[in-house]
Order: C-alpha cells, then structure tokens, then sequence
C-alpha cells in the first residue's frame, strides 16, 4: 500500500504529469516501443528519483514496458505530494511523502527494497546502499541497476573499489546525453530559477560564489555571469580550477571567497564547502545554497550550534544570527536548491536524461544477468540513439557519414 501525503491531491499532480509528458518527445518514442515491446514483462523495478512531474513519467514509461513499479523520492523535500498521489492513483505503489522526517525517508527506501527488487534505478546511491546493508538476501535476484548523479557514482566506484559492490550498476550520469546537458544546462538554469523565486531578489550586479567546477559548476556559472552577476569559483581540482580561470572567471580558495560573496552556491559532490570558520568572515545577508545531492556541503549541522537565533525569513528561506550579530539566509534547509526549492531541471532537458535511464534499463535486462558486478558505461550506441531522437524532435537534420569517410576515419 503506497505511503503518500493526500490521495485527493492526485488531479494536481496529473496536471503536471500531462505537461511534462507533452515536453518530453523522446521519452514519449521510448514508451511507444516499450509498450509494444514489454522489455520488463515479470520484472520488479525499484527506483528512487526525485518524486516530481518528469520522474512520474518515467515511472509510467517503465510501467508500460511490463515493470512492477515501486518508486520513492530520493531527498525528502523534492517529492511534490501532488505528484505523488497522481503516480499511486494510477496503480503504482508510491512511498514518498514532502518534508518526512529522515525516519520515514529510509522507511520508504526500504518499503521499495521488500518486494525483492531485479532492477534498481537509483539517484545518490541510498537504494544500493540499503540493499548492501539491509537486504543482502535479495541480492542474488537483482540483475542491476542504473545510477542517474555525480554523487551516487562517487559512492558506486568506492564501493566497487574496495570489492564490495555485488551486481552491475550502469553510470547513466556518466553518459554526454546526461551530464553535457543535464548537469550543465538543467542544473544552471534550474538553480537560478529556485533561488530567484524562492528570494524574490536581483542576481545582477551581486558577487556570486560557485563552489565547483565540474559540469553543474560549469552550468550555475555560466548562468549566473548571464544573469548579469561577478562570478568567483573555488576548486580543489587543479585543472578544473584551471579552466575556469581561463573561462573567465575568478578562482580563489573559500578562505578568500567567503567574505566577498553575497550569494553562495555549492555543487561539489563533497562534505564541509563551506564551515564555521567560513561562517564568521561571510557578510551581512549572504544567501547559501547548495545544488549537491546531500545536504553536507554547506556545514548546517555547524550553523545550527552557532546561531543564537534562526527564524523563517520567507517561504523556504532560514535566517541565522550569529553570535557577531550577522545573519545568513540558507535556502531550503541547505538540500538541493533546485528541487527543493523549485520544480528541478526543465522537462526538455530530463527528456535526455530519462531516455537514457529507460534504455540503459533494458540494456541492462538484455544482458540477462551477465554482467560482472561493478560499475558500466553506458554503451556509445545509446547515447547517439537519444541524441538522433532529441534532434530529429527538435526538427534538425544533420550530415551523415559516407562509406568513404567511415573507411578513412576507421569507424
């Protein structure tokens, strides 16, 4: 029985089901041959991905390929409850509820997980997690699964590292469909847009602290600088910090940064960006966000201790006195800004990253069972197939090579 916050919200939800649906081409062709297909007939799907419109129907899509569906968010302010009584009036088994205490978040990665699982589709890594430490008996009948972010494929490597992952997992946020486009221009605009509805305030003209340069670095930037704001990065990677500096932007250590933003966005992927002694050199009225999976890059348990005072300054945004009578506003409880705080990247855009999570999946399945636990690719040929079907959506034609030039290229 599915654990939702209000089943009569479920119109609602459908509304923005329908629309991302209809701004979703790619996906949309997946689900024809799915249907026709039925690639997951008699097969157990777990999957754990932001609980909004977009992941809705990919859950749908999947369901059409014959999958028995068990879905649950993978932040517990991401899940829209509107959506998620949509997705369960429709027959699948949803346990995802906004704003649910971490007791419950791990209670609904678990109620996912009891069925016994053959394919898992994970979003930083928690569903892979469990299954290793809680649900090691139903391993053997788990073929693999999908990861869709940079932070749960820092944790499936570490894992596979040390010998301890037991099935395949498939890199879907490895593949360029994914994280040239997702990464970059989802998550930079998709931030942005969060942080200017949640604040209600101007980015121009204020200086803006990006902690990371990896691909979502790359896209906050580049939209922040085109918002009209002075963009500083900081970086621990040498040749990204590098690239930044020759993209055109300030490159400082936070030590430095911390007392000359006035809005802070950290998507690194790490623990501890920004921490007490950032704390005390920040000004007066800093906003910090952070757009990384997991809320540990902005120290909140630290800016909890040392606040004298903290009040609700505005829907989703938390004030912090601190004990030199300056304030900081940390949006959204420090989780990811852009779906905690917003409707997450634009459907055009997980239009890519979906189709890639379907096709992997049944990649996966087509293997029946023989690949080698660890980490995989995503095979080039899915890529290229999602990025024709985007193209040919968008009405653009390119040229294709001749026999003649494959021969000269040697493909």
């Amino acid at each position: 029985m599915s654990f939702i916050r209000d089943a009569s919200l479920a119109p609602a939800g459908e509304v923005k089901i329908n629309w991302a649906q209809r701004n979703m081409p790619v996906l949309r062709s997946i689900a024809e041959d799915f249907e026709r297909e039925k690639p997951f007939a008699g097969l157990k799907i777990a999957l754990s991905v932001h609980m909004e419109a977009k992941t809705a129907y990919l859950c749908r899509v999947l369901e059409l390929g014959g999958a028995q569906m068990f879905v649950t968010g993978s932040n517990p302010l991401s899940t829209q409850d509107d959506v998620a009584a949509a997705v369960a009036a429709g027959g699948i088994e949803v346990f995802a509820r906004h704003g649910c205490s971490m007791a419950e978040y791990n209670d609904c990665l678990r109620k996912v997980l009891e069925p016994g699982p053959n394919v898992i589709i994970d979003d930083g890594g928690d569903l892979v997690h469990l299954m290793h430490t809680e649900f090691t008996d139903l391993i053997p009948g788990v073929l693999g699964g999908c990861e869709e972010t940079t932070t749960g494929i820092h944790r499936l490597r570490a894992m596979a590292r040390k010998g301890e992952l037991r099935f395949p997992m498939v890199m879907v946020n490895d593949a360029d469909c994914k994280h040239m486009f997702d990464n970059r221009y989802g998550t930079g605009q998709s931030v942005w847009d969060a942080i200017m509805r949640t604040t209600n305030l101007i980015v121009a003209g204020k200086d803006v602290v990006v902690s990371g340069y990896g691909w979502c670095g790359k896209g906050v930037s580049m939209r922040a600088r085109g918002l009209g704001a002075r963009v500083i990065v900081t970086e621990t990677d040498p040749v990204r910090a590098l690239e930044a500096v020759m993209d055109g932007y300030e490159v400082m250590p936070m030590d430095e940064a911390a007392a000359r933003g006035d809005i802070f966005v950290t998507v690194t992927g790490c623990s501890g960006v920004i921490t007490p002694a950032h704390f005390e050199k920040i000004k007066d009225g800093a906003i910090l966000t952070n757009a990384g999976h997991f809320d540990v890059e902005v120290d909140m348990a630290a800016l909890e201790k040392l606040a004298v005072k903290k009040y609700d300054a505005r829907h989703n945004v938390q004030g912090y006195v601190l004990p030199n009578g300056k304030t900081l506003f940390v949006l959204a409880e420090g989780r990811l800004v852009n779906l905690a705080a917003g409707d997450g990247h634009p459907a055009e855009i997980m239009d890519m990253s979906f189709a890639l999570q379907a096709l992997s999946t049944r990649w996966l399945v087509r293997q029946g069972g023989g690949l080698a636990p660890g980490v995989h690719p995503v095979p080039r040929e899915l890529d290229g197939a999602v990025a024709r079907r985007k193209l040919k959506a968008m009405g653009v034609a390119i040229d294709t090579l001749s026999e003649e030039q494959r021969e000269y290229l040697g493909v």
